[in-house]
Formats: C-alpha cells, structure tokens, sequence
C-alpha cells in the first residue's frame, strides 16, 4: 500500500477513535485559534507510516495555498508519535520551543488515554504561543 492509497484520518464506525462531542468541540478550537492568530491550523490522527517526520510533511503541503501560514499537529497514537509541522511563515511565530510544549501536553492528554483532549490541548498550547495578530486583539 503507498501512502496515496492508505486512509486519511478515523475511518468511522466502531473505529472512530473520538466522539461526535469530541470532535465538535476540536473544530471549535481549531477555528478560534485560527480566528485569534490568522494561522490555519490542522489536526491528523493516524498512523503516519515509517517516515514519520516525512509523513507529517507531505500532509502540510496537501494544504495547498494555506500551506506556508499553517500548522499541522500529527498524532499517531499507534506509533506513539507525536509531529508538529509548520510553513515557512507559520514557523516566525510557533517556534521549537512552542511546539516541543504542544508535544508535551499531547503526550501527558494520551497517557491518561484522553486523545480527543490530546488534540485539543496541543492545537490550544500552539496557538497560545503562537500569540494574537494586532488588528485582531481585544487591548
């Protein structure tokens, strides 16, 4: 199987690793960090094949255009790996220090075995870091 026949993400079913609750409230967050920072922020759960770090890579450029100013936060709890990927213009504002911290609080979230909160703890950790654009602050 190559990586363009594998499957994208929780196929449903029995297999659906979040609830319906769970990944409302993910596009919730996603889309307030998106709001705040003027980012575009993505999440993948799944296995990410061998080349993990490379996997990661190729699902920030199917973002196409939003690509450069976006984040991807890649879990496979299978492989029990954790990548966080940006572009080019994404990466001035979420350094390796923000997105080690987004991996911590990820893998501390899958110990306890709360994924859906894993993803949503790391899109809100990079966000934070990645601060408030001026136009769109509240001071």
């Amino acid at each position: 199987m190559t990586s363009l026949d594998r499957p994208v993400g929780p196929t449903g079913g029995d297999d659906q690793p979040l609830t319906t609750t769970q990944l409302e409230l993910l596009d919730d967050v996603i889309r307030e960090a998106e709001r705040v920072t003027g980012l575009r922020f993505s999440a993948y759960l799944g296995d990410l094949g061998a080349n993990t770090a490379a996997s990661a890579e190729s699902l920030l450029d199917g973002l196409g255009a939003d690509a450069p100013y976006a984040v991807l936060l890649a879990v496979s709890p299978g492989q029990r790996v954790v990548e966080v990927v940006t572009g080019p213009e994404a990466a001035r504002r979420v350094s390796d220090r923000a997105a080690r911290l987004a991996v911590l609080g990820v893998v501390s979230s899958c110990t306890d075995g709360d994924i859906g909160g894993a993803l949503i703890t790391g899109i809100r950790i990079l966000a934070d870091q990645a601060g408030t654009l001026p136009e769109r602050s509240t001071w």
